[in-house]
This record gives C-alpha cells, structure tokens and sequence, in this order.
C-alpha cells in the first residue's frame, strides 16, 4: 500500500510532543475518566440492585462483565479499523454521547432484561474510545515516551474507578437519607446514581469535538496516505461482526465459509456443555456469540488485509504480550468488581464508608501506581529490548499477598489501607501491552492492533474475571458457606490464572527483541511501502 502524507479535514498538528500534545492528553484522560466512572459504578451499587431485581452473584458478574464486555470487544474492532482511517477525535466524541446516554437509561431499568440491554449499548459506545485514544497519542507524542503517555492516559481508568465508587455509595447514601420513603418518581438511589453520572459526559463530549487531528504516522516520520473510502469501510467492517452478515463479508473476502460453519458448530457446542455445567444461559451465548464473531473478523481480516493480519497475528512476541496481560487483568477486574461487596457482606460497612475509602484508595493508588509504571516502563525499554515487559512479574508478585490480605483481613480500616497499597503492583502494567502493541505494527494498523489487545482483555479480564469469581461464590454458598466466606473463596481461587500469565511473559520475552528489530523488513515482505520522512 502506497504510504503519502495523509491530509485531514480538520486542523492539523504537525508537532510532535509539545503544550498542545499534552493538553490533548489531559483531555483524553478525563475522557477515559467518564469512561470507567460509568463502568465501575456498577460495583458500589451491586447491593442495592441485587435486592431490587432479585439477581444473583453470577448475575451481576454478567451485567458487569459479560454483557458489557462482549459488545466492547465486538464493536471495537470495526471502530478500531474506522478511526484507523476517518477523524479520531470525532470518533471518540460521538461514542462519548452514546455511551453516556446509555449510561443514564440505565436508570430506568425495572428488569434485569432491561439493564442488561442499556449496559450493551454503554459497552458499544465505550468501544470507540481507546483505540482510538491509543493511535492519536502515539502521532502526539515519540515512540520513546508511548509508554508514559499511554499510562498517563490509563490512569483515567483508576481515577474513574475510584471516584465511581465514591459516587455511587454518596448518592446512595444521601438518596436514602433525602427520602427514605416514596421517593419522587419511585427512582431507587441506585437509578438516580446512573442518571447523575451519564448525562455529564453528553457536554464532555462537545470539549473533544474541539481537539485538533495529528497528522497519521507524524510520530516516527511516516507517511500514511489518506482512505479513499472511510465510511464504506465501516460498513463493512460492521457487516463482519454482525451475524449473519457477516456470512456475506466470508464470501465476499474469499474466506472459508466451511470453515467459519465449523467454528460455529465447535463454539455452540462448548457454550452448550458450559451451560450445562454452570447453569448460566446468558454468560455463554453472549461469550460464544463474541468468541465466534471475532473468529469472523480475523478470517475475513487476513483475506482482506493480509499485511495487518500478519503483523498481528504472526508476532509471537505480540500474541504471547496479549494474552500474558488480560490474565493478570482477570484478577484485576475480579478482585476489583467483587471488593466493594465483599465489604460490605464481611464487615457490615455501609455504601458510603466502602464508596469513600475504597474508591478514594483506588484512585489515588491507581494514578500513583499507573503513571509511574508508564514512566518505569520506558526506563526498562531503553536498557533491554524486552524490559516493559518486567512490569508484568512485579504485578504478579505484587498483587498474590496483598489481595490474600485484602480478602481474608478481620478489619475493615485495614482493607482500606491494604486496598490503597494493593493498587501498586496491580495498576502499573497497563500501558505495557498497549505500547508494545505499537511498537509492533505500522502507524495504519495501530487502532487496530490496539483494538485486538483490548478485545481478549475484555474477553478473559472483564468478561470472565467478575463472572467466575460470583459463579464460584454462588457454588460455594450452595456447598454451605455463608455469603461473605463463599465470595472470599471465589476471589483467593482466581489468582490461579497466574500460572498462565507467568508463562505467557515468559515466552513474549524471548520473541520481543527479535520481532521488534524486524518491523520494517516484515511490513515491506508483506508489500507495505515504508517511506520514511527526513
């Protein structure tokens, strides 16, 4: 593909780094902030729907994760390879509406059904997000401070994190307090938590709208030329991940429809056994359907865009790095989701203690630990190819005693303070799989490539961390155990899949150094036109 200097429709910034860059920056992370203040807010406010809708805690693992995760990860890829070549900024401010108006329907939700429809449209809207964030910071800023940025920019997910917790049990609390009976319009605290979070994030949205577009590729002095056709792009980046369209993108890309049938049949047929075993019908045809509409993607991907399916996929380095990483994430989101109830069960605090130290703890161990991993990070790269990578121990190490800690503790002012420590192996690893990314691909597929890490994140992390932990503590209470002793079982035994990532890290190191050095020879094998600038 011949690489030119892309034009844009919009004003364009040809500076690399600067006061602009940073403030693009500052504006993405509060982005990011709204982003996972109307995702966690879900935790604190668990308790309280649980009793209203009569759900259970394998339940709520599938409205948190599940049912989010899955359209996330779908909708991600076709909104990845759109901001690949269409405005960024755009982008990411039209799904910033969506997701926060989906965000405050969720508070009329009166069924489990209903809320669970609001949340997939919160994950579809979400999905336009950090790919795109991901591919405008890496044209911001060079490639020896991506992982910095990245971090910096991830640190949104703990500052909306924490402060979502906060929230939730603040309003909760004064809610119940306002009107403890009949109160206006029969809205429950929980409903009015989700209308007081969503709806600011419609004005955020207009703040983006004014950011500039960076040139494509400006970062690392390529040229990247400018899509013909963005829309029908989309279009049929759509149709892909969409069944049964996405029959009609096999044919059309010339991929194996026998083949695509038989992924089918085999997905359907563990979705079915795992329904048997687990009794949970919605977590896996919502996990099959996602498992089989990706497999579409990636047929169709390598037929229609052989150089960056091959950039990705045949990276061993960079399938080991995006599968070491959503392992350690399952605990992460796991633990993290499961925290604020266990609390509450184990301890008997109230909404607002948990809310206030919890999600305060987080934030700021969150942001402390994230931002310096980035920095960290980069430190690591410049001494040894494979160094960001080191991260990935120190979380696991980390995380092991502190969450025991955390989980097992007889005292609810130590699990504040073991909450605030525990975030500092577990939070600095972020921008480590996202920065590699990059480093791995050509600047026209980093949406993409970045999109990917953020499907099987979602898939093992969000989708099956929380989900596994409420099945487990669901299976544990009916062994006997009372609620709070079963969800601190179903947390200790998710740290299982560490053994995984441990292996998975191991493997990436070896491959890293040789991968990377390679880039460009690979992508001009693969008929990639690298035309470097000065």
């Amino acid at each position: 593909m011949s690489e030119k200097q892309e034009t844009s429709n919009t004003e364009p910034t040809d500076k690399v780094g600067g006061r602009y860059a940073h403030y693009v920056l500052f504006v993405l992370v509060i982005v990011y902030f709204f982003n996972f203040v109307d995702r966690q807010i879900l935790s604190i406010l668990a308790e309280d729907i649980k009793a209203d809708l009569g759900i259970t805690d394998a339940q709520m693992g599938f409205l948190y994760g599940t049912v989010f995760a899955v359209f996330y990860a779908v909708f991600g890829i076709p909104l990845a390879r759109f901001a690949d070549v269409w405005n960024r900024k755009s982008l990411i401010s039209g799904g910033l509406v969506f997701w926060s108006m989906m965000t405050a329907l969720s508070g009329t939700a009166r069924s489990f059904t209903s809320l669970a429809l609001y949340r997939v449209g919160v994950g579809v809207g979400e999905a336009s997000a950090s790919p795109a964030a991901f591919s405008m910071l890496s044209d911001y800023y060079p490639p020896n401070r991506r992982a910095t940025v990245i971090a910096i920019y991830s640190s949104g997910v703990y500052l909306g994190s924490g402060i979502g917790l906060f929230l939730g049990g603040w309003i909760l609390d004064t809610w119940a307090t306002a009107f403890p009976v009949d109160p206006p319009w029969g809205l429950k605290g929980w409903q009015v938590a989700f209308m007081a979070v969503g709806l600011p994030g419609v004005l955020m949205a207009a703040w983006v709208r004014t950011l500039r577009e960076p040139i494509r590729g400006l970062s690392e002095g390529l040229r990247t030329a400018k899509h013909p056709a963005p829309f029908r792009l989309l279009g049929s980046e759509l149709a892909s991940v969409i069944p049964p369209l996405n029959l009609i993108s096999i044919v059309q890309s010339k991929a194996s429809l026998r083949t695509n049938v038989l992924a089918a049949v085999m997905i359907a047929i563990v979705a079915y056994l795992l329904i048997l075993i687990t009794g949970s019908i919605a977590q896996w045809i919502a996990t099959g359907i996602g498992v089989y509409v990706t497999f579409s993607w990636v047929q169709t991907l390598r037929q229609r865009d052989p150089a960056t399916f091959a950039m990705i996929f045949k990276s061993k380095s960079l399938i080991y790095t995006l599968i070491a990483f959503p392992t350690i994430s399952f605990v992460g989101y796991g633990i993290g989701f499961w925290t604020a109830p266990l609390l509450i069960r184990a301890h008997g605090a109230s909404v607002l203690e948990v809310g206030l130290y919890i999600g305060l703890g987080a934030a700021a161990g969150g942001f402390l630990s994230v931002t310096c991993g980035g920095y960290i990070a980069d430190w690591l790269k410049q001494r040894y190819a494979s160094g960001r990578l080191i991260l990935g121990y120190f979380a696991i190490i980390g995380t092991i005693p502190l969450a025991l800690w955390l989980i097992y503790t007889e005292s609810l002012y130590a699990a504040f303070w073991i909450n605030f420590f525990l975030m500092i192996p577990s939070a600095c690893w972020p921008s480590v799989p996202a920065s590699t990314a990059n480093d791995l691909v050509m600047p026209r597929m980093r949406a993409v490539a970045g999109a990917y890490y953020i499907l099987v994140n979602t898939f093992i992390g969000l989708a099956l961390g929380p989900y596994v932990i409420g099945q487990l503590s669901d299976l544990f209470a009916t062994g006997g155990m009372d609620e709070a002793s079963a969800l601190q079982s179903g947390m200790a035994c998710s740290m299982f899949i560490f053994i995984a990532s441990l292996f998975c890290l191991y493997k990436a190191q070896r491959h890293l150094p040789a991968d990377e050095a390679t880039r460009l020879k690979r992508a001009e094998a693969l008929g990639e036109t690298v035309e470097q600038v000065g």
